[in-house]
């Protein structure tokens, strides 16, 4: 029993942890014109109200939260701080090669217009040939031979040749040319080609003749002409347009405006490339020198900026990585 009693006892006894610290409330406002003056109450206000300024490691403590407080607004100081050309056209490089791509892109795609009848010869038909994914590869001209006629195309166009009986004359011709639909034939015959295009036409410019009275030859010219087309119409055998070969375009060949860009481009895409080169060049010897590069001058120079707007603090005891 007095073994219990005693227990009971310690039990009892108060508890003896000290009271949480007072927090102390800071109260003061920021006059955007004078932030240093907003800055020597906080100081003031942490040596009144506890021993850190006291302490050995206090500057470089403040020196840190400076440079915190400096990255996390790197932003906007850099976009009102003037920058120079050089460096402007090094960052916009990536941006600049992206365009260029994008123009190399459009060269390839770009294809001469032409209004002037084709005179193709016709080449043996080929309708076995087939890859392994069901579809066929293209002829010689980005089209597919078939039995009764064979197409080809650019990005632009599409020219479809109908072998027809020799001395054949246009009044026995059938040949109606709508947005999404085609019908060639003979007059008393069935239509050689009925059916729904694959992509939808441009009407007013398509047209039609006979060539050498043996040959119908189709001009169509396509809506969205920046797509090569899988097949003349819907359900006819498709070509795999991977394979497709486009030509070559030369800058003579693109139309004023176009061309007027590209050579813009290419002329700054030289610039950016020797400015680079030259940046590299100065940062390799800089090194060599054990002297700082291009980005640790600009870091410096902005570190510099900032203390001559903050001469009422103290950096001499500072260390800046």
């Amino acid at each position: 029993m007095a073994i219990i009693s005693e227990y009971v006892e310690e039990e009892a006894k108060p508890s003896t942890s000290s009271p949480p610290p007072k927090t102390v409330s800071f109260t003061g406002s920021l006059d955007p014109s004078n932030p240093a003056g907003f800055l020597e109450k906080v100081f003031d206000f942490v040596a009144k109200e506890s021993d850190f300024l006291g302490k050995a490691t206090a500057e470089k403590e403040v020196a840190a939260l400076v440079k915190a407080a400096k990255e996390k607004s790197k932003k906007k100081v850099e976009g009102g701080a003037s920058k120079t050309e050089l460096k402007k056209e090094v960052k916009e490089e990536k941006e600049i090669k992206k365009e260029v791509k994008e123009v190399k892109e459009i060269k390839k795609e770009v294809k001469e217009v032409k209004e002037t009848k084709t005179e193709e010869k016709q080449e043996p038909m080929d309708i076995d040939k087939k890859e392994e994914t069901g579809f066929r590869v293209p002829n010689k001209g980005n089209g597919l031979d078939l039995e009764k006629y064979s197409w080809t195309q650019t990005l632009q166009e599409v020219t479809v040749n109908v072998p027809v009986p020799k001395g054949t004359k246009s009044r026995f011709v059938v040949c109606e040319i709508k947005k999404n639909h085609l019908k060639v034939g003979l007059k008393g015959q069935p239509p050689l080609i009925d059916g729904d295009l694959y992509k939808p036409l441009k009407v007013d410019d398509c047209y039609w003749s006979i060539e050498d009275e043996s040959s119908l030859s189709i001009l169509l010219t396509k809506q969205d002409q920046m797509e090569w087309w899988k097949s003349l119409v819907k359900g006819d055998p498709e070509i795999d347009t991977q394979k497709v070969e486009p030509e070559n375009s030369k800058l003579s060949d693109l139309d004023p405006e176009t061309r007027q860009t590209v050579e813009k481009m290419m002329v700054t895409m030289i610039g950016i490339m020797i400015a680079s080169h030259a940046l590299l060049q100065f940062d390799q010897r800089q090194k060599a020198m054990g002297l700082p590069t291009s980005d640790e001058m600009q870091k410096q120079e902005v570190l510099k900026k900032f203390m001559a707007e903050h001469p009422e603090m103290d950096f001499s005891k500072a260390k800046f990585s």
